[in-house]
């Protein structure tokens, strides 16, 4: 109740009290008149409390609106007393603090700030208290909700006195993060507008509004010039009607389109941009705009060209390269299964042109591969396709051939015959006057039949038929040479599987005196195949020489031969033994061939002169400087090197005075017709006579006979291996072989050896 209804109330009372009075004093009016008087009292009492019942509630009614006013306002009112505490807090500073009231009210208002603001609400609030000259100040915090979530909050402060002199500071909390976040978004607009990409605006007429200074960069149009205008005023004229209103269409239905564009500058020059336009519809009555971004993409243009170049043409020939013509050989292939047509492919290869680049020059070599290219291009129809896969490589694809196989052949046959024709004509090499030919290898295809990769084995087959068939010469895919490739890949498979499974072994054959003492063994490798069986030298050497793969096997053979030197060396009846090994062009001459020998002989702790390299003639004289520098390495710590095959060389003789052999080995096919040639039994005396002159040892291989046997004892030749006195056998058998089957102890006779 306020102070004027107290004070209303206290005087009805006093004028009741006095009234009672009255009428009981002795000198009271007549009982009438009192009566009368108090009627009119009552009334007058009724009509005051009336008045003060509405007073009351209009003061309610008041209070109320004032309490809803407060708590329900749009901002949070809080008030703040001298020691820093929440006093009072409306509803929505509840809500926005994420807490009740109870917990907020005396709650230290700093903590309700975020650690990075704290130090500046205190100075905020005591410069408040200790300076207030009643005027509003206002800033910014970063808050707190009672979740731990940090809000940017909006502060009004009044300082202000209770009606006990108490100060307090009355605060008005609004969040702000939206505004800022606007804000933020604002600047990044602005920057991004100008930023190094192009951009316009435009209105709801197609009319541009704004541009950026990048735009005018890119165009060379001022935004004096470009703002009123339309985009018509830089187009190129290279995009028709229809490609523009593709463009308005997507913009309109999707509300964006990208894409490429050619424009055209203030300068006249026409240039390749990148576009993105991204609609802005209408809202809130602000009318429908768009934005563009453009971007200048000349130089990426130019530079995908070169990528495009270099990652699908040959930079030599500027013919397709491999994998583009993978990518046209695909296409030729959906042709022909479409339209029912055949078509052909070449393979070409030119005819000894490492001798040309050998002899003159890769630069001479470059300038012929130039030549060939622009001959085979004037050979083909337009459509046809002429790349380079490599080297001196060619591949050529012809389409639409006709429906029939037989048409197609003739076809291709024509066109190929005028390849090789244009190929073979002179080639003018700067001042040199140079001919070439080439070999020619050809298939059809159909359909998908087979695959391209297919295709391309099928035409180097055939090329490589051309080669067989003399060069110069045009060959078409024969299903009997790719069985024999095919056997071949197996087998070369085979062989590097048997390296991983070790699938080797060593077999020996006996070297001995005429009179059947053993002096030694030459080591022979034999394959034991897990399905097809023992497969001898002379069927996978060759292929072992041709893949690379003779150089681990030759060093597997290196290994175990000396691994069993090593055994042998405990055994009284091996100890003495001499192993010949063979080594290949391939092996020799590979840059550790010593020291891989080194390391093997030391590996295995054996003494070097019991071991014994046999080298061909050819290997030997092919690189002779190498070849006596890296024997004469060897010989230093002891091995021994033997010539195989002596006799069916040209050359050696002129350097066998300067390599260190230790032994010449009479080649078989010598021996075999001793008793039947003149001329080799001549060839062999002189071999013997030879040795003796140089003092090298001297051995003759592929002994069959007692004849053979005979005349080389007579004419002074010590040593003798082949299969009069045994074949290559199993170490078992072989160590058998050298056993004294009576228990003397002895090695064995000749006679001895010959029952075994």
């Amino acid at each position: 109740m306020s102070q004027k209804q107290e004070q209303t109330r206290e005087t009805l009372r006093a004028e009741a009290e006095a009234l009672v009075a009255n009428l009981l004093s002795p000198t009271a009016q007549p009982a009438e008149a009192l009566l009368h008087e108090l009627i009119v009292h009552k009334i007058e009492l009724e009509m005051q409390n009336e008045e003060l019942r509405r007073i009351h509630t209009a003061m309610e009614e008041s209070r109320d609106r004032y309490v809803d006013l407060y708590e329900f306002a749009p901002v949070s009112y809080i008030t703040i007393n001298r020691a820093g505490l929440i006093s009072e807090i409306n509803l929505t500073g509840t809500v926005l603090l994420g807490a009740d009231r109870a917990k907020l009210i005396n709650h230290r208002f700093s903590q309700l700030v975020a650690p990075q603001d704290q130090d500046r609400w205190h100075r905020l609030f005591l410069n408040l208290m200790q300076h207030a000259n009643g005027e509003k100040q206002a800033f910014e915090l970063k808050m707190s909700h009672a979740d731990g979530a940090l809000f940017d909050a909006h502060l009004d402060c009044l300082y202000r006195e209770t009606w006990d002199m108490a100060p307090i500071v009355r605060v008005t909390l609004t969040d702000i993060s939206k505004i800022k976040l606007t804000e933020k978004e604002l600047r990044i607009a602005a920057i991004a507008f100008e930023s190094q990409e192009g951009m316009f605006i435009t209105d709801t007429n197609n009319v541009i509004l704004r541009v950026n200074r990048a735009f005018t960069k890119i165009t060379g149009y001022s935004a004096e010039e470009s703002v009123g205008q339309t985009p018509r005023l830089f187009e190129s004229g290279r995009h028709d009607a229809a490609f523009y209103k593709a463009m308005r269409d997507s913009v309109k239905t999707t509300g964006s389109w990208h894409g490429e564009v050619w424009n055209r500058r203030k300068n006249g020059e026409i240039y390749p941009e990148w576009q993105i336009i991204t609609a802005v519809p209408e809202f809130e009555g602000i009318e429908f705009h768009c934005v563009t971004t453009l971007t200048d993409i000349t130089e990426q243009k130019l530079a995908s060209e070169q990528i495009d170049q270099l990652a699908f043409y040959d930079p030599l020939t500027n013919l397709p390269n491999r994998r583009l013509l993978k990518d046209r050989l695909h296409q030729a292939l959906n042709y022909s299964a479409r339209n029912k047509q055949y078509g052909a492919l070449f393979f070409i290869d030119l005819d000894n042109f490492k001798i040309l680049n050998d002899t003159l020059g890769h630069n001479m070599g470059d300038l012929l591969l130039q030549h060939v290219a622009q001959r085979l291009l004037n050979s083909l129809r337009e459509g046809d396709t002429a790349a380079r896969l490599g080297g001196d490589e060619f591949i050529v694809m012809l389409e639409s051939l006709g429906e029939h196989a037989q048409d197609a052949a003739i076809h291709a046959e024509i066109t190929g015959k005028k390849i090789l024709a244009a190929l073979t004509y002179p080639y003018q090499l700067e001042s040199l006057e140079f001919q070439c030919t080439a070999s020619v290898g050809a298939t059809l295809f159909f359909d998908h039949l087979l695959s391209h990769d297919d295709l391309l084995k099928h035409v180097d087959i055939a090329m490589y038929q051309a080669k067989h068939a003399g060069r110069n010469a045009l060959c078409f895919f024969d299903q009997a040479m790719q069985t024999t490739l095919t056997e071949r890949a197996a087998l070369e498979m085979d062989l590097r599987r048997a390296l991983e499974q070790n699938q080797f072994q060593l077999y020996y054959q006996l070297q001995n005196t005429h009179d059947g003492q053993a002096v030694g063994a030459e080591a022979l490798i034999r394959w034991q195949h897990p399905e097809h069986g023992l497969i001898l030298p002379l069927d996978f050497i060759p292929l072992a020489e041709e893949t690379g793969l003779i150089v681990p096997i030759g060093l597997w053979v290196l290994e175990t031969a000396c691994a069993q030197l090593k055994t042998w060396a405990d055994q009284a009846l091996t100890r003495h033994l001499q192993l010949a090994v063979n080594v290949s062009a391939r092996q020799f001459y590979q840059p550790d061939f010593v020291q891989q020998v080194v390391a093997v002989v030391g590996k295995n702790a054996i003494g070097p002169g019991r071991l014994k390299l046999e080298l061909t003639e050819s290997v030997l004289v092919s690189n002779i400087d190498d070849t006596i520098t890296k024997m004469d390495e060897l010989r230093k710590i002891g091995v021994h090197f033997s010539m195989d095959d002596f006799g069916t060389g040209y050359s050696s003789l002129s350097y066998l005075t300067q390599l260190p052999l230790v032994q010449l080995k009479i080649d078989k096919s010598f021996v075999q017709h001793i008793s039947r040639a003149p001329s080799d039994a001549v060839i062999v005396q002189t071999i013997i006579a030879m040795t003796k002159t140089l003092g090298i040892e001297v051995i003759a291989e592929g002994v069959e006979t007692e004849v053979q046997r005979a005349f080389l004892e007579q004419h002074g030749c010590p040593l003798c291996q082949g299969y009069l006195f045994s074949k290559p056998i199993p170490l078992a058998a072989f160590e058998l072989l050298l056993g004294d089957r009576s228990g003397q102890g002895a090695a064995p006779t000749l006679m001895m050896l010959k029952d075994l």
